[in-house]
């Protein structure tokens, strides 16, 4: 397993944010953490990104505890917040460059980041406008090529399409489904929205009030549950009535 999670907590105060939960994340998958707003997976992929420290609980990426050997960890991913931003005054272009050279070791790989970076972007002329002019779902491309074109081990997206449109958060989920394919990256990814990550993700984990309810594919899922799809699963895993035709 690339990530292992074992009854991680988290308390902010008095309030518990994660509650004990565990699991698990194959090398080569893309792995759904998904739940409603607040139901902790924010602070699960932050604890990950080695940016928050439990309360209880172990946490390893490829054998290195988060916590303990931050650094390695860090090594390994790439983390793309939910509210991330790139440099306004920067094309894409600069921005992209700006970072290639920020991770790579040496000219010619910056080169190579770079040429990925682009493409992985899909913005083509547009990367010579200054972001500043970018759309969100611009922005959210142009960052999304920046998490990628380092080739983590590790790929942690928080809510990677969110407030998207469909076009923009289509396109967002065939780059990562493509990526992962042809470069044999790992994703996390946290999402609000079950019918999306339902045709992204090999496996999912479904959290509510900082608990793992259910882990499965979406599929055995479905079938344990008699559900059309993930947000039925959801509502029958944690007790509310589901209403048909509805």
């Amino acid at each position: 397993m690339l990530v292992e999670v074992e009854d991680l907590e988290k308390d902010y105060g008095r309030v518990k944010a994660l509650k004990g939960i565990s699991f698990s994340v194959r090398e080569g998958e893309i792995f759904g953490l998904i739940g409603p707003n607040g139901a902790g997976k924010s602070t699960t992929l932050k604890i990950l990104a080695t940016l928050l420290k439990p309360t209880n609980g172990t946490a390893k990426i490829a054998g290195h505890d988060v916590v303990e050997e931050a650094e390695e960890v860090r090594r390994l991913i790439s983390y793309l917040p939910e509210e991330a931003g790139a440099y306004k005054n920067l094309t894409g272009l600069e921005y992209l460059q700006f970072m290639a050279r920020l991770y790579a070791k040496d000219e010619r790989k910056a080169k190579d980041m770079l040429e990925l970076g682009i493409r992985l972007s899909g913005l083509g002329d547009r990367l010579k406008d200054k972001v500043s002019t970018y759309s969100k779902g611009m922005t959210r491309k142009l960052l999304l090529a920046r998490a990628l074109m380092v080739k983590p081990r590790l790929a942690i997206l928080d809510e990677p399409a969110s407030g998207l449109d469909i076009v923009n958060a289509y396109e967002i989920r065939k780059t990562i489904r493509r990526f992962a394919r042809e470069e044999g990256v790992t994703f996390l990814i946290s999402s609000h929205n079950m019918l999306e990550v339902e045709f992204l993700c090999d496996r999912v984990a479904l959290i509510n009030e900082g608990r793992i309810v259910e882990t499965g594919t979406p599929e055995e899922l479905k079938e344990e549950y008699k559900a059309e799809n993930l947000e039925e699963v959801f509502m029958r895993a944690i007790g509310a009535e589901v209403f048909p035709n509805v």
